[in-house]
């Protein structure tokens, strides 16, 4: 059997067309497009780090430049558009996804009642039902307003007050749901009060599911290993999507192909038969983006490397004197290629977005012709975090 080999200029445009940034983000971005946006993408992850804009928003804007921040609490809070929940992390995903989260929430209940019990002991249980009750008579309620009288430390995930952890094991088992947020604070309810009764009221088989997660992942990403299937909503087993990809093998819907990365290291992938995978035109935009360090195209940091040859870290929690670049840095992507990284913050008193380092990829030249790209890209930037100018400190190109 001959394997189709997709090369790595190919494979980068299939790639980054998946994830609507191949072409310039133009468009409407109304609370209808940004549901459709998030449902094209799958899910939408929610970052509370707040340097330029938030992970969520950014992730969005680079997308569609006329999006408003107010505009995805819209569609969470109002439209019921979209759920936040967990995949790798707290995301906002597709409304019409939720039904298939009813497997997680049931492989959570066990896992996470043993887990935290050992982290908090076993006080966190003896809430529960306290939390479930305070919630379904008074109505919604966010960690402030659960555990009265219990110690309440910094706030991290690591001391949760056992109420705060009872609210948060009853969301991530699908009981509570989140109504909105305040703030950056989540506010929960009961699910039913929450998620639409068409939608609560669906069921799925486990092999339903399990064929949804790997089939849905698989267009998303236009070509993966069975790994990356599985990891892409964090909702089923590696044995599980293993599986799914040798019966869809076997019926035809997929087939092996050999896919070339950066460094031209060949990766065994599958993906639709050769019919059902259009390839992009190779004719596409040189718009410069900056891109958030948690946008989809970036979060699996094994595959962004081997595929764009980019190596990015988050290095919040490395301790400044050993940071490679800086707390917050921002990837750009450039067409098709990740040129660089960009370290910038908005500063409200001076009314400027500050551009502190930007460090060009090796063999990333940094011409007048893609500094002109950056510094328009910087400029739609600062409008959109409503500052008059962007600001370059001393010695910003590294």
């Amino acid at each position: 059997m001959t394997v189709r080999v997709i090369d790595n200029a190919t494979a980068r445009r299939i790639f980054l067309d998946r994830h609507l940034l191949l072409q310039p983000p133009t468009g409407p971005a109304g609370a209808q497009d940004v549901a459709a946006l998030i449902r094209k993408l799958g899910f939408v992850q929610l970052d509370s780090v707040l340097t330029f804009a938030r992970a969520h928003d950014l992730i969005l804007w680079s997308r569609k430049q006329r999006y408003k921040t107010s505009v995805l609490d819209q569609v969470l809070k109002r439209d019921r558009a979209v759920f936040e929940h967990w995949t790798h992390d707290a995301s906002a995903i597709d409304m019409e996804a939720f039904p298939h989260w009813k497997l997680k929430f049931s492989r959570e209940r066990a896992r996470l009642a043993e887990r935290w019990a050992k982290w908090r002991d076993e006080e966190f249980l003896g809430q529960i039902d306290t939390v479930r009750e305070q919630i379904a008579v008074h109505g919604p309620a966010s960690s402030r307003d659960v555990g009265e009288g219990e110690e309440r430390k910094s706030g991290g995930w690591w001391d949760w007050h056992p109420s705060k952890t009872a609210l948060e094991y009853l969301w991530r088992t699908g009981e509570l749901s989140v109504t909105r947020r305040e703030g950056f604070r989540k506010v929960y309810d009961l699910t039913e009060r929450v998620i639409p009764a068409e939608i609560l009221g669906r069921r799925y088989h486990q092999a339903e599911t399990i064929d949804w997660a790997c089939s849905t992942a698989l267009d998303k990403l236009g070509f993966a290993t069975s790994t990356e299937l599985a990891d892409f909503y964090e909702l089923i087993g590696k044995d599980e999507a293993r599986q799914w990809c040798a019966d869809a093998l076997a019926r035809g819907e997929i087939e092996p192909v050999d896919v070339i990365g950066a460094g031209g290291q060949v990766k065994r992938c599958f993906a639709r038969p050769a019919g059902d995978l259009p390839i992009p035109d190779p004719t596409v935009s040189a718009r410069v983006r900056i891109l958030s360090p948690f946008d989809p195209a970036l979060r699996d940091r094994k595959r962004a490397e081997w595929l764009f040859g980019f190596r990015y870290r988050i290095e919040i929690f490395v301790p400044e004197a050993k940071r490679t670049y800086g707390y917050y840095v921002f990837p750009v992507l450039e067409g098709t290629r990740l040129i660089g990284r960009i370290d910038m913050k908005i500063d409200r008193t001076a009314d400027a977005l500050v551009v502190r380092a930007y460090w060009p990829e090796l063999g990333a030249q940094h011409g007048k012709g893609r500094q002109a790209r950056l510094e328009a890209e910087l400029d739609r930037a600062r409008r959109f975090a409503a500052v008059s100018r962007v600001v370059f400190e001393k010695n910003w190109l590294r």
